[in-house]
């Protein structure tokens, strides 16, 4: 069934379009992170500001020079040892969409350390965003059932992937990264 939903899940997304999904954190809005039409239409289901950044995920740290023009030595120790799921954000963001990425330049990148998530960007062989599947001004919903039936009718595919699970999941840890490898944190 994971198979199923990961071909279903990466048609979607190989189209332009938009997929709610599971995440190691809570249920995502996803779509291609370099696509800025589709990144755009989360914006717009969410009913949220145009100039609101996105998280995106990877499957492996080793894309992340791919997507930022700088990596400092101490990212790749933050993702190995972090024991929540852990956003950095990075200056110098490159090859994605421009309403991804923030207007100072700068992405937050979250390695997924999630069997859906990590399939389904390894076989799409770019990004997705991840951004909470909630109305903009909304709590965040902590289970499937919780999300709001404006944003279920709006998306293209509702993944079929522990929708019954009731583990309460969080946002991730949100670290900013300076070039010298010196930190700060944004949310905790």
């Amino acid at each position: 069934m994971l198979k199923t939903e990961i071909e279903k899940a990466l048609a979607v997304l190989k189209e332009g379009g938009v997929i709610l999904y599971p995440t190691d954190t809570i249920w995502g809005l996803g779509c291609d992170a370099t696509n800025e039409a589709a990144a755009a239409r989360i914006n717009q289901i969410k009913g949220r500001p145009a100039d609101k950044s996105f998280i995106i995920l990877l499957d492996t740290d080793a894309k992340l020079q791919s997507y930022v023009s700088e990596v400092p030595e101490i990212a790749y120790d933050l993702i190995e040892y972090a024991e929540k799921p852990l956003t950095l954000i990075f200056d110098g963001a490159k090859n994605l969409a421009k309403n991804v990425i923030n207007e100072d330049g700068s992405v937050g990148i979250r390695i997924a350390k999630h069997d859906f998530c990590q399939q389904l960007i390894q076989r799409f062989r770019k990004p997705i965003t991840s951004t909470s599947a909630n109305l903009s001004g909304q709590a965040a919903p902590r289970y499937f059932d919780e999300i709001d039936p404006e944003i279920l009718s709006q998306v293209d595919y509702v993944v079929d992937w522990e929708q019954e699970l009731r583990t309460v999941k969080t946002p991730s840890t949100i670290m900013k990264l300076g070039s010298g490898g010196q930190f700060s944190f944004i949310r905790r």
